[in-house]
């Protein structure tokens, strides 16, 4: 795996506590941060995590920035230790009338212009402000770190990972991956037992890829284990598999198919190999001949009556068809290559004969029919996990493998995940935070 970022890499752009994901599709690739515009040219050929400082580009009205990336990350400034030279006991008389910054919108919009770096900015900022000397030591870092984080003008670029594309799918919409918040795929991949040796079988509907590329994570490079990804579109999503830029041999080991041409193909070819033993083939060959020798007689008849009847230019024409005829009607021995769809749904089928070591499933609709489709192939004494962002659908399942007595051990759990800050005389949980990840229904096959 290539250290150096390359055009065509996924990148996650980090400013602050902000993260991005984005392709690095040319040198012409721009990345928009809040109304800021960077240019992403010269991160080319950079090692990974290298933190840059944003240049302003001279362009009127625009707040466009190319890269310079740091010798040593030490060229960031502390603020803290720069600017805070005496505070006050308590805020009290303090009073928010929007006049204590002296200088004016358009002075600020100037000044960063001018300025070389945001610390200059934010000290110009505090030199102006007529109540930041007054203020407590707490205000006083928390209108530093709001400052700092309007004008910050560094970025880290970071290989993508599945910690980082699980925190930015879920901070931009937790309906991208079905409502599976991080904690919660870490269950996931716990429970299903996916390691580098055995076969494993996936349902999602929709996760941008995450939940194959965790697995395929897991699974790892060099090993013999193999992933069958099933989904219910004719596209799977792959963002997140793409993004991760696992070695070809590892990419090769995940089978994206969909479920109900997967599902058809295997039932297909098992039907064909029962006729075949039982000799049955050939019969429904002759019929099928049997039948067709009617029709084809029938449109000789019509040809011949076609000829006597024409001028003698539709018998030479009748005569030149029947002069070709017969090389027209050669078999063809070349056969229309298999298409990519069609060679990944044989070799899932092939896997699928072999049997499963675990199978997960994260569906939009109710699993259970799909878990009722998919059972058959887990061998037995297998982890079974099925998720789900509403318990009431869960216990249905619950329920009925309960009375067919296919799944024992079943249980219904739910993660809660608190996320505390964590500071100096105020360490406490986070003020916003996500009541509820879902929840998972576990158990093991009976063989």
């Amino acid at each position: 795996m290539v250290d150096t970022i390359k055009v065509g890499d996924y990148v996650i752009v980090q400013r602050q506590k902000y993260t991005k994901l984005l392709k690095f599709t040319n040198l012409n690739t721009t990345v928009n941060l809040g109304k800021d515009q960077i240019e992403l040219r010269l991160a080319e050929n950079h090692p990974y995590r290298t933190t840059f400082h944003l240049v302003p580009k001279q362009e009127r009205g625009k707040r466009v920035y190319t890269l310079d990336a740091l010798s040593t990350p030490s060229e960031i400034r502390n603020l803290k230790e720069l600017l805070i030279k005496e505070s006050g006991r308590d805020n009290r008389n303090i009073v928010d009338d929007r006049q204590s910054q002296s200088l004016s919108t358009e002075e600020i919009l100037k000044l960063r212009e001018e300025c070389e770096s945001s610390s200059e900015v934010i000290g110009k900022l505090v030199e102006n402000s007529k109540s930041f000397a007054t203020k407590t030591e707490y205000s006083q870092e928390k209108y530093l770190k709001r400052k700092e984080k309007k004008y910050f003008e560094y970025v880290t670029l970071r290989r993508p990972t599945i910690r980082l594309m699980a925190d930015i799918y879920w901070r931009l919409d937790p309906e991208k991956v079905l409502g599976v918040r991080f904690d919660t795929l870490s269950q996931l991949i716990s429970y299903s037992g996916v390691c580098s040796v055995g076969n494993y079988l996936l349902y999602e509907s929709g996760t941008n890829g995450l939940l194959p590329a965790a697995m395929l994570n897991s699974i790892g490079a060099g090993s013999t284990a193999k992933l069958v990804h099933l989904h219910p579109g004719n596209v799977a999503q792959k963002q997140a598999l793409l993004a991760m830029d696992f070695p070809v041999e590892q990419q090769q080991r995940c089978l994206s198919v969909n479920l109900y041409s997967v599902l058809r193909h295997f039932y297909q070819d098992q039907d064909e190999a029962v006729n075949a033993s039982n000799g049955t083939t050939d019969g429904t060959v002759k019929e099928a001949e049997e039948t067709a020798a009617p029709i084809v007689a029938q449109q000789q008849e019509e040809e011949d009556e076609n000829a006597v009847t024409n001028n003698g230019t539709a018998k030479r024409k009748h005569e030149t068809i029947e002069d070709e005829t017969p090389e027209a009607k050669q078999p063809k021995l070349e056969e229309k290559p298999k298409q990519s769809w069609e060679l990944e749904n044989e070799a899932a089928a092939g896997i699928m004969r072999e049997k499963f070591d675990s199978l997960v499933i994260v569906a939009k609709e109710h699993p259970y029919s799909i878990l009722k489709a998919l059972l058959p192939f887990l061998k037995p004494s297998r982890p079974v996990v099925l998720f789900s962002t509403t318990r009431e659908i869960l216990t249905e399942c619950y329920v009925d493998l309960k009375a067919d007595s296919s799944v024992t051990y079943l249980r219904i759990t739910s993660n809660w995940l608190r996320q505390y800050q964590i500071l100096p005389n105020r360490t406490h949980p986070d003020v916003t935070m996500s009541g509820s990840s879902g929840y998972l229904l576990t158990g093991y096959t009976i063989g």
